[in-house]
């Protein structure tokens, strides 16, 4: 396993380029993390087959487990270049050692003053609430800062590549014009916010609707356009009094300062802003916390030259679909329920997709928005200087 991985890392093969062509500078790379949920990324995968413009685009999947039928399901798209990327220092291929978990390591809630009796390894280095470290928690932090160290600084495919890299995971599903509106927001950042740094397409919001006045008159009638969807047998599943009026703005972007809880899925950066986010990244990979969207809030606000401003869809085009996961754990994990409902959602948004134009509204949240402290669990000096090394290795 550990040879294939090596090997692939090396090839740094570019499936469907022959049928595709080379990769512009221009064009849009779309960073997918991939861990083991394989339904889900089975559902992305179909999603971004449907989008406009898919043809153009290189995916690159990310994976931190090395898994054949993942493999197989990946290398199996055929409508646009295709790359796999594996991170190296997985708990996968490090299962009984650092990064994974050594027998020696100190147990995660055991008392510091019980640590140095034991002599475990990592004694001297609790997180800020006194726990050691899990890897199972640290591995994302890892794996996001590597693919992301990996695109821009270390693929010669990325090499001369000056367009937007789009950051999704597994358990994310887009839009069919998501290429469309992310060309429209960079166009829009040149013209009217040369400020806004981070592009989002995704929100956490748990019902969406892309029209105003009477929505669910207008649900039923987008429903009945399309042949073999009945109205009458979807209507009863929506509860329409709660849908907030959220795309009715469907060609409205807001500018709002980047806050790491609201605007970390489906953001998209260029190599600019990514060149100042890599030179804090002593602030990056020293921060007590093991997320790494709170790693970027904390740099931004503490050394980055220029903090993180989003310009942020009101009408996502990415959704969050995953119903389990690291932080969440729930009895059923099946991936129909939501899955059926974004489908409907985007159904019925159909004729709302492809603005001409966006609209900004500026939210001036400027006040004092100081992160408070870390989660934790990223405590360990080891952890530490890996994320460092892994922020020194180039070409």
């Amino acid at each position: 396993m550990k040879a294939s991985i090596a090997r692939y890392n090396e090839e740094q093969r570019v499936l469907n380029e022959d049928v595709f062509g080379p990769l512009q500078p221009d064009s849009l790379i779309v960073v997918i993390q991939v861990h083991t949920r394989l339904i889900y990324l089975r559902h992305l995968i179909v999603s971004l087959a449907q989008a406009k413009d898919i043809d153009s685009v290189l995916l690159v999947f990310s994976h931190d487990h090395y898994d054949p039928e993942i493999n197989e399901l990946v290398q199996a798209v055929d409508f646009c270049k295709v790359m796999q990327i594996f991170y190296p220092f997985s708990i996968q291929t490090h299962p009984h050692s650092f990064p994974g978990e050594s027998p020696d390591d100190c147990p995660r809630d055991i008392k510091k003053e019980e640590a140095l009796i034991r002599q475990c390894t990592n004694m001297n280095h609790p997180d800020l609430y006194g726990h050691y470290r899990e890897a199972k928690f640290t591995q994302t932090k890892h794996h996001w800062w590597w693919k992301a160290n990996r695109v821009f600084e270390q693929l010669e495919v990325t090499r001369n590549h000056t367009g937007l890299v789009l950051f999704l995971e597994e358990d994310h599903f887009v839009a069919e014009d998501f290429i469309h509106v992310l060309r429209l927001m960079q166009k829009t950042c040149q013209t009217n916010c040369p400020h806004c740094n981070i592009l989002s397409l995704g929100t956490y919001l748990k019902t969406y609707n892309y029209y105003g006045g009477d929505s669910k008159k207008e649900m039923l009638r987008a429903m009945k356009r399309h042949q073999g969807v009945s109205a009458d047998s979807i209507a009863p599943s929506w509860n329409f009094q709660i849908l907030p009026s959220l795309y009715q703005h469907y060609q409205k972007a807001e500018v709002t300062p980047w806050i790491s809880s609201k605007h970390n899925m489906g953001m998209a950066f260029n190599r600019s802003v990514w060149t100042d986010i890599r030179a804090c990244s002593q602030y990056f990979c020293s921060y007590d916390d093991y997320n790494w969207d709170w790693s970027l809030q904390h740099i931004s606000q503490n050394c980055l030259p220029h903090r993180l401003h989003a310009m942020v869809m009101k009408g996502p085009r990415v959704f969050h679909i995953g119903e389990c996961g690291v932080h969440h754990k729930k009895t059923n994990c099946e991936s129909t329920a939501v899955i059926s409902k974004v489908q409907k959602v985007i159904l019925a948004a159909s004729r709302h997709l492809y603005p001409s134009h966006l609209t900004l509204t500026v939210t001036n949240t400027l006040k004092k928005t100081k992160l408070r402290k870390g989660n934790g669990g990223w405590g360990d000096v080891r952890d530490h200087q890996l994320c460092l090394n892994i922020s020194t290795t180039t070409r």
